[in-house]
Protein backbone atom coordinates (compact mmCIF):
# COMPACT_ATOMS: atom_id res chain seq x y z
CA UNK A 1 0.00 0.00 0.00
CA UNK A 2 1.59 3.22 -1.08
CA UNK A 3 0.53 6.74 -1.85
CA UNK A 4 -2.18 8.81 -0.24
CA UNK A 5 -5.41 6.82 0.33
CA UNK A 6 -8.29 7.95 -1.88
CA UNK A 7 -11.19 9.60 -0.09
CA UNK A 8 -14.43 7.66 0.24
CA UNK A 9 -17.86 8.75 1.39
CA UNK A 10 -21.20 7.00 0.92
CA UNK A 11 -22.64 9.73 -1.32
CA UNK A 12 -20.18 8.72 -4.04
CA UNK A 13 -22.23 5.58 -4.69
CA UNK A 14 -25.41 6.41 -6.58
CA UNK A 15 -25.66 3.25 -8.69
CA UNK A 16 -26.87 1.09 -5.79
CA UNK A 17 -29.29 1.85 -2.92
CA UNK A 18 -27.85 2.14 0.57
CA UNK A 19 -29.14 -0.69 2.78
CA UNK A 20 -27.37 0.11 6.02
CA UNK A 21 -24.75 2.50 7.35
CA UNK A 22 -22.91 1.17 10.38
CA UNK A 23 -20.22 2.80 12.47
CA UNK A 24 -17.56 1.76 9.96
CA UNK A 25 -19.17 -0.15 7.07
CA UNK A 26 -21.75 0.87 4.47
CA UNK A 27 -23.85 -1.77 2.70
CA UNK A 28 -25.45 -1.27 -0.73
CA UNK A 29 -27.86 -3.54 -2.60
CA UNK A 30 -26.45 -5.02 -5.82
CA UNK A 31 -29.38 -7.36 -6.43
CA UNK A 32 -31.60 -9.75 -4.47
CA UNK A 33 -28.68 -12.07 -3.71
CA UNK A 34 -25.66 -9.78 -3.42
CA UNK A 35 -24.57 -6.57 -1.78
CA UNK A 36 -21.59 -4.25 -1.80
CA UNK A 37 -19.86 -3.73 1.56
CA UNK A 38 -17.54 -0.73 1.86
CA UNK A 39 -15.22 -0.21 4.82
CA UNK A 40 -14.90 3.51 5.47
CA UNK A 41 -12.10 5.23 7.41
CA UNK A 42 -14.57 6.15 10.16
CA UNK A 43 -13.55 5.28 13.70
CA UNK A 44 -15.85 4.75 16.66
CA UNK A 45 -14.85 4.83 20.30
CA UNK A 46 -17.23 4.11 23.16
CA UNK A 47 -19.89 3.54 20.48
CA UNK A 48 -19.55 7.12 19.18
CA UNK A 49 -18.23 7.81 15.67
CA UNK A 50 -15.41 10.31 15.76
CA UNK A 51 -15.48 13.34 13.45
CA UNK A 52 -12.00 12.63 12.10
CA UNK A 53 -11.30 9.53 9.99
CA UNK A 54 -8.21 7.34 10.30
CA UNK A 55 -6.53 7.51 6.86
CA UNK A 56 -6.33 4.13 5.14
CA UNK A 57 -8.18 2.28 7.91
CA UNK A 58 -10.98 0.94 5.71
CA UNK A 59 -8.51 -0.43 3.17
CA UNK A 60 -6.51 -2.18 5.87
CA UNK A 61 -9.61 -3.71 7.46
CA UNK A 62 -10.78 -5.02 4.09
CA UNK A 63 -7.38 -6.41 3.18
CA UNK A 64 -7.03 -8.17 6.54
CA UNK A 65 -10.55 -9.63 6.39
CA UNK A 66 -9.99 -10.91 2.85
CA UNK A 67 -6.65 -12.37 3.94
CA UNK A 68 -8.35 -14.42 6.66
CA UNK A 69 -11.46 -15.29 4.63
CA UNK A 70 -9.23 -16.94 2.03
CA UNK A 71 -7.32 -18.92 4.66
CA UNK A 72 -10.29 -20.10 6.72
CA UNK A 73 -12.76 -21.03 3.99
CA UNK A 74 -11.95 -24.73 4.44
CA UNK A 75 -12.93 -24.43 8.11
CA UNK A 76 -16.18 -22.56 7.48
CA UNK A 77 -17.52 -21.02 4.25
CA UNK A 78 -17.87 -17.23 4.13
CA UNK A 79 -19.88 -14.48 2.49
CA UNK A 80 -17.43 -13.60 -0.29
CA UNK A 81 -19.21 -13.97 -3.63
CA UNK A 82 -16.19 -14.19 -5.92
CA UNK A 83 -17.66 -11.37 -8.02
CA UNK A 84 -15.07 -8.73 -8.86
CA UNK A 85 -15.93 -5.07 -8.28
CA UNK A 86 -15.37 -4.30 -11.96
CA UNK A 87 -18.17 -6.71 -12.88
CA UNK A 88 -20.72 -4.52 -11.07
CA UNK A 89 -19.23 -1.01 -11.18
CA UNK A 90 -18.68 0.66 -14.53
CA UNK A 91 -17.44 4.05 -13.29
CA UNK A 92 -13.59 3.93 -13.40
CA UNK A 93 -13.19 6.73 -10.86
CA UNK A 94 -15.53 5.07 -8.35
CA UNK A 95 -13.87 1.72 -8.97
CA UNK A 96 -10.52 3.23 -8.05
CA UNK A 97 -11.94 4.70 -4.83
CA UNK A 98 -13.43 1.34 -3.81
CA UNK A 99 -10.75 -0.98 -5.15
CA UNK A 100 -9.18 -2.04 -1.86
CA UNK A 101 -11.92 -1.15 0.62
CA UNK A 102 -14.99 -2.88 -0.83
CA UNK A 103 -16.19 -6.41 -1.58
CA UNK A 104 -19.27 -7.91 -3.19
CA UNK A 105 -20.76 -10.50 -0.86
CA UNK A 106 -23.71 -12.85 -0.62
CA UNK A 107 -26.77 -11.48 1.13
CA UNK A 108 -27.37 -13.58 4.23
CA UNK A 109 -29.76 -13.78 7.16
CA UNK A 110 -27.61 -12.69 10.13
CA UNK A 111 -27.76 -14.73 13.34
CA UNK A 112 -28.72 -12.63 16.39
CA UNK A 113 -25.52 -13.36 18.34
CA UNK A 114 -21.94 -12.12 18.42
CA UNK A 115 -19.64 -15.15 18.47
CA UNK A 116 -16.85 -14.13 20.84
CA UNK A 117 -13.85 -16.40 21.45
CA UNK A 118 -11.31 -15.72 24.18
CA UNK A 119 -7.85 -17.13 24.74
CA UNK A 120 -6.87 -14.50 27.33
CA UNK A 121 -8.65 -12.81 30.22
CA UNK A 122 -9.20 -9.19 29.25
CA UNK A 123 -11.91 -6.60 28.59
CA UNK A 124 -15.46 -7.45 29.65
CA UNK A 125 -14.32 -11.02 30.36
CA UNK A 126 -11.89 -9.73 32.98
CA UNK A 127 -14.65 -7.61 34.52
CA UNK A 128 -17.02 -10.60 34.65
CA UNK A 129 -14.30 -12.76 36.21
CA UNK A 130 -13.53 -10.20 38.92
CA UNK A 131 -17.20 -10.04 39.80
CA UNK A 132 -18.24 -13.70 39.51
CA UNK A 133 -15.18 -15.89 38.96
CA UNK A 134 -16.61 -16.89 35.58
CA UNK A 135 -17.11 -15.55 32.05
CA UNK A 136 -20.48 -16.06 30.34
CA UNK A 137 -21.32 -18.81 32.82
CA UNK A 138 -17.99 -20.62 32.33
CA UNK A 139 -16.26 -21.07 35.69
CA UNK A 140 -12.54 -20.26 35.64
CA UNK A 141 -9.74 -21.09 38.11
CA UNK A 142 -9.22 -18.71 41.02
CA UNK A 143 -6.27 -16.33 41.06
CA UNK A 144 -6.08 -15.43 37.37
CA UNK A 145 -4.60 -12.03 36.55
CA UNK A 146 -5.68 -9.51 33.94
CA UNK A 147 -4.43 -10.62 30.50
CA UNK A 148 -3.53 -14.12 31.72
CA UNK A 149 -3.73 -16.85 29.11
CA UNK A 150 -6.76 -19.03 29.83
CA UNK A 151 -6.35 -22.76 30.55
CA UNK A 152 -8.30 -23.39 27.32
CA UNK A 153 -10.01 -21.32 24.66
CA UNK A 154 -13.59 -20.42 25.61
CA UNK A 155 -16.67 -19.38 23.63
CA UNK A 156 -18.26 -16.36 25.31
CA UNK A 157 -21.07 -15.03 23.13
CA UNK A 158 -22.90 -11.74 23.42
CA UNK A 159 -26.29 -10.50 22.32
CA UNK A 160 -26.61 -8.09 19.41
CA UNK A 161 -27.74 -4.85 20.98
CA UNK A 162 -29.74 -2.19 19.10
CA UNK A 163 -27.65 0.52 17.48
CA UNK A 164 -26.06 2.81 20.05
CA UNK A 165 -26.25 0.28 22.88
CA UNK A 166 -23.60 -2.08 24.21
CA UNK A 167 -23.75 -5.81 23.48
CA UNK A 168 -24.36 -7.91 26.59
CA UNK A 169 -22.47 -11.08 27.47
CA UNK A 170 -24.74 -14.14 27.47
CA UNK A 171 -24.21 -17.82 28.24
CA UNK A 172 -24.38 -20.73 25.83
CA UNK A 173 -27.88 -21.64 27.00
CA UNK A 174 -29.08 -18.24 25.81
CA UNK A 175 -27.54 -18.84 22.38
CA UNK A 176 -29.35 -22.17 22.23
CA UNK A 177 -32.63 -20.43 22.96
CA UNK A 178 -31.94 -17.87 20.22
CA UNK A 179 -30.83 -20.17 17.38
CA UNK A 180 -31.44 -23.77 18.50
CA UNK A 181 -29.08 -26.34 20.01
CA UNK A 182 -27.61 -27.68 16.75
CA UNK A 183 -26.94 -24.23 15.27
CA UNK A 184 -25.50 -22.94 18.55
CA UNK A 185 -23.03 -25.82 18.67
CA UNK A 186 -22.13 -25.26 15.02
CA UNK A 187 -21.41 -21.56 15.65
CA UNK A 188 -19.35 -22.32 18.77
CA UNK A 189 -17.27 -25.03 17.13
CA UNK A 190 -16.61 -23.05 13.94
CA UNK A 191 -15.65 -19.95 15.96
CA UNK A 192 -13.16 -21.83 18.11
CA UNK A 193 -11.59 -23.59 15.11
CA UNK A 194 -11.10 -20.34 13.18
CA UNK A 195 -9.69 -18.60 16.25
CA UNK A 196 -7.25 -21.42 17.00
CA UNK A 197 -6.10 -21.47 13.37
CA UNK A 198 -5.46 -17.72 13.46
CA UNK A 199 -3.62 -17.88 16.79
CA UNK A 200 -1.19 -20.46 15.40
CA UNK A 201 -0.66 -18.40 12.26
CA UNK A 202 -0.09 -15.11 14.09
CA UNK A 203 2.19 -16.36 16.89
CA UNK A 204 5.42 -16.73 14.86
CA UNK A 205 4.74 -13.28 13.41
CA UNK A 206 4.89 -11.72 16.87
CA UNK A 207 1.17 -11.17 17.36
CA UNK A 208 -0.97 -12.56 20.18
CA UNK A 209 -4.67 -12.71 19.32
CA UNK A 210 -6.19 -12.32 22.76
CA UNK A 211 -9.81 -12.58 21.68
CA UNK A 212 -12.00 -11.98 18.66
CA UNK A 213 -15.60 -11.56 17.57
CA UNK A 214 -17.24 -13.29 14.62
CA UNK A 215 -20.58 -12.80 12.93
CA UNK A 216 -22.43 -15.53 11.08
CA UNK A 217 -25.37 -15.65 8.71
CA UNK A 218 -27.44 -18.23 6.85
CA UNK A 219 -27.76 -18.49 3.09
CA UNK A 220 -30.94 -19.52 1.27
CA UNK A 221 -30.12 -23.20 1.83
CA UNK A 222 -29.66 -22.72 5.57
CA UNK A 223 -25.85 -23.07 5.42
CA UNK A 224 -23.82 -21.29 8.07
CA UNK A 225 -21.42 -18.69 6.62
CA UNK A 226 -18.87 -16.41 8.25
CA UNK A 227 -19.68 -12.77 7.40
CA UNK A 228 -18.97 -9.09 8.03
CA UNK A 229 -15.29 -8.80 9.02
CA UNK A 230 -12.92 -11.39 10.43
CA UNK A 231 -9.86 -11.16 12.67
CA UNK A 232 -9.19 -7.46 12.16
CA UNK A 233 -7.87 -4.99 14.76
CA UNK A 234 -11.46 -3.71 15.05
CA UNK A 235 -12.97 -7.11 15.84
CA UNK A 236 -10.03 -8.59 17.78
CA UNK A 237 -7.40 -7.72 20.35
CA UNK A 238 -3.99 -8.03 18.70
CA UNK A 239 -1.11 -7.70 21.16
CA UNK A 240 2.57 -7.36 20.20
CA UNK A 241 4.22 -10.44 21.70
CA UNK A 242 7.28 -8.49 22.78
CA UNK A 243 5.29 -6.17 25.07
CA UNK A 244 2.88 -8.75 26.52
CA UNK A 245 2.89 -8.91 30.32
CA UNK A 246 0.13 -10.51 32.44
CA UNK A 247 -1.24 -8.37 35.25
CA UNK A 248 -1.69 -5.33 33.03
CA UNK A 249 -3.72 -4.37 29.96
CA UNK A 250 -1.21 -4.90 27.13
CA UNK A 251 -0.88 -2.37 24.30
CA UNK A 252 -2.79 -3.39 21.19
CA UNK A 253 -2.94 -2.82 17.44
CA UNK A 254 -6.14 -0.83 17.33
CA UNK A 255 -7.78 2.42 18.39
CA UNK A 256 -6.24 2.29 21.85
CA UNK A 257 -4.50 5.64 21.32
CA UNK A 258 -7.87 7.27 20.68
CA UNK A 259 -9.57 5.60 23.65
CA UNK A 260 -6.68 6.51 25.97
CA UNK A 261 -6.80 10.13 24.80
CA UNK A 262 -10.57 10.36 25.25
CA UNK A 263 -10.28 9.01 28.79
CA UNK A 264 -8.20 12.08 29.70
CA UNK A 265 -11.01 14.45 28.68
CA UNK A 266 -14.08 15.69 30.49
CA UNK A 267 -16.40 13.99 27.97
CA UNK A 268 -19.54 12.03 28.80
CA UNK A 269 -18.98 9.55 25.93
CA UNK A 270 -22.06 10.77 24.09
CA UNK A 271 -22.29 12.65 20.78
CA UNK A 272 -20.93 15.00 19.69
CA UNK A 273 -17.39 13.64 20.05
CA UNK A 274 -14.46 15.90 20.92
CA UNK A 275 -11.88 16.64 18.20
CA UNK A 276 -8.96 14.20 17.94
CA UNK A 277 -5.46 15.70 17.58
CA UNK A 278 -3.48 14.89 14.43
CA UNK A 279 -0.74 13.04 16.34
CA UNK A 280 -3.29 10.67 17.88
CA UNK A 281 -4.82 10.02 14.45
CA UNK A 282 -1.41 9.25 12.91
CA UNK A 283 -0.36 6.98 15.80
CA UNK A 284 -3.61 5.04 15.42
CA UNK A 285 -3.20 4.73 11.64
CA UNK A 286 0.34 3.44 12.16
CA UNK A 287 -0.89 0.70 14.51
CA UNK A 288 -3.38 -0.53 11.92
CA UNK A 289 -0.65 -0.53 9.24
CA UNK A 290 1.77 -2.37 11.50
CA UNK A 291 -0.79 -5.09 12.27
CA UNK A 292 -1.39 -5.61 8.55
CA UNK A 293 2.29 -5.72 7.70
CA UNK A 294 3.14 -8.14 10.50
CA UNK A 295 0.32 -10.52 9.61
CA UNK A 296 0.71 -10.55 5.86
CA UNK A 297 4.33 -9.60 5.25
CA UNK A 298 3.06 -6.98 2.79
CA UNK A 299 3.78 -3.24 2.95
Amino acid sequence: MSGKPLAYHADLITQFPLIHQGKVRDSFAIDAEHMLIVASDRLSAFDVVMAEPIPGKGEILTRISNFWFQRTRDIVPNHLSGIELAEAIDDPQLLEVLRHRAVIVKRLKPLPVEAVVRGYLIGSGWKDYQRTGSVCGIALPAGLRQADRLPEVIFTPSSKAPSGNHDLNIDFAAVTRLVGAERAAQVRDASIRVYEFAVKYAAPRGIIIADTKFEFGLDGDGRLLLMDEVLTPDSSRFWPEESYAPGTSPPSYDKQFVRDYLETLDWDKRPPPPPIPANIIEATAQKYREAYERLTGEM
